[in-house]
């Protein structure tokens, strides 16, 4: 008897957990830290799609490249060995070039012109260009305004930017950028800065200044400018056959949750962006705010339009341009 009791006991166990079972389990992968807005944001994700689903839809979030580093991360989600990933935009451009537009230097005049167009017709029309490459674009989120710091000398005008090694993103503008500026530029995944900035394999880097801080730049960086040269954007991508594999209103569902997870983060990010400045300042970093950008403007901004019309037509840019 009490074994029967135990046999039915178990039985009812099991039909609960399979009665509460995901029917889709989807794996995450992104770069950073679990101190950094993009994590919140991935986490925020998960939990609105799980509320909405009913649990139907669970996804599983990987930081801090457990996944592999992005390039590594955006070819599992092609080949569906991951389900969704958050990368900087720089990182699709070899797939997609047109997601560079999205992060030229001075290219935005404001988050708010960024949002504009990012959320409007104009950046869902670049997302969409991943789909004949196995990836459905769901979403921007927010790396932020990226900033200069190095360890030879404050930056407070183009000329102080000369004759350092910098670590790029792969966007090729962005590399064009700093070798008008007279920096000797190379891109380096992430994962490995760190101990490249710590041996000198590097002299400086730049990302937004919440990237410098979760990823512990400030330990190897002594001087910090709040530059806000590039506006730089990441964007969530799945398999794309995985997300056709879903019913259409869970489609929606994480569509939706995406783009509200995109907002939820700009906010975080903006309200932390003074605590940032000051916990920078107190582990030691030369801050140097109100800087006056228009001379590094003027260096790069008409080359750069120049060469990503050449190779990609005018009129993206002029539609960013023209947005208000």
């Amino acid at each position: 008897m009490k074994i029967s009791r135990i046999l039915v006991a178990c039985l009812i166990a099991s039909m609960s957990s399979a009665a509460f079972a995901a029917k889709f389990n989807l794996k995450m992968g992104h770069a950073v830290n679990t101190t950094d807005g993009q994590h919140a944001a991935a986490m925020k994700l998960a939990e609105l799609v799980k509320q909405r689903t009913n649990g139907d839809v669970e996804i599983t979030i990987f930081p801090a490249n457990q996944l592999g580093n992005d390039a590594a991360m955006i070819n599992g989600v092609r080949g569906g060995t991951i389900d969704i990933v958050s990368s900087g935009a720089s990182n699709y451009n070899g797939i997609v070039p047109n997601t560079a537009a999205m992060e030229l230097p001075f290219v935005f005049r404001s988050a708010q012109h960024a949002y504009t167009v990012l959320d409007g017709a104009i950046g869902t029309g670049v997302l969409n260009e991943l789909a004949p490459h196995s990836m459905k674009g769901l979403a921007y989120w927010e790396n932020g305004w990226r900033a200069f710091t190095n360890n030879k000398r404050p930056v407070n005008k183009p000329e102080d930017l000369k004759g350092l090694k910098i670590r790029s993103t792969p966007n090729p503008y962005h590399i064009q950028a700093f070798k008008l500026l007279g920096m000797n530029p190379s891109p380096m995944p992430i994962a490995e800065l760190y101990t490249a900035l710590e041996t000198g394999t590097f002299d400086a880097q730049e990302h937004p200044i919440n990237v410098t801080w979760s990823s512990k730049f400030y330990e190897v960086q002594k001087h910090l400018t709040v530059s806000n040269h590039v506006y730089s954007p990441l964007i969530v991508a799945m398999n794309k056959g995985k997300f056709d594999s879903l019913p259409a209103n869970y489609q929606s569902i994480v569509v939706e949750a995406a783009r509200e997870a995109a907002k939820f983060q700009r906010g975080l990010n903006a309200s932390n962006a003074g605590k940032v400045v000051a916990d920078l300042k107190k582990s030691g970093m030369q801050v140097i705010e109100n800087v006056d950008m228009a001379p590094f403007q003027k260096i790069v901004s008409a080359e750069i339009a120049k060469t990503f019309g050449e190779k990609n037509g005018p009129a993206l840019l002029q539609a960013i341009e023209n947005t208000k």
